[in-house]
């Protein structure tokens, strides 16, 4: 729902509305609280489902993202390969275990011949992947999306009922 030149109209008591395809909830959505971090607004929205309001009317919305890569360590060829071998270790174990099932000879040497090819294999696949880097990224990381802020955002119709009960909660805290 928009007004003819384009924007969104407020909802009650001057709240945004925001369209529906941001949030996934059908209809135009309020956001009726905002919290500092996702396990608030999820305490929030567990309140509302706690006190029987209808759940599938309501949002969590994250915004202001960015992604935060978090370096663990030097990434060496050795580290490469070691990690490699381990990945290689598990292909090759599910692959004995297949095996396994079907030989009439020792399983046990089966599966272990299995997890040795496979860490073998991972160990020189891995050290060749990074060595084929040049240098490029000598270091491991793990990536994280978050957000500066979550709303709690529920379709216009009982946006009231929402706030009245999240203003409750936090007369219980």
């Amino acid at each position: 729902m928009t007004t003819p030149d384009g924007t969104i109209p407020p909802g009650p008591a001057g709240t945004p509305v925001t369209p529906a395809p941001e949030t996934g909830v059908p209809g135009p959505t309020v956001s009726v609280a905002t919290y500092p971090d996702y396990a608030s607004a999820q305490r929030a929205v567990d309140y509302l489902s706690d006190n029987k309001f209808p759940v599938e009317r309501v949002a969590i919305v994250g915004t202001d993202l960015r992604i935060v890569e978090n370096v663990l360590g030097r990434l060496t060829i050795a580290r490469a390969a070691l990690a490699g071998a381990a990945s290689g270790a598990w292909f090759g174990l599910f692959i004995g275990l297949l095996f396994g099932i079907f030989s009439d000879s020792n399983w046990l040497a089966v599966l272990l011949v299995g997890l040795l090819i496979g860490a073998l294999w991972g160990a020189v696949f891995g050290a060749l992947a990074h060595a084929m880097t040049g240098g490029r990224r000598d270091f491991s990381s793990r990536s994280s999306l978050t957000a500066s802020q979550y709303a709690v955002a529920v379709e216009a119709e009982v946006a009231d009922e929402a706030r009245a009960q999240l203003t409750r909660m936090n007369w219980v805290s």
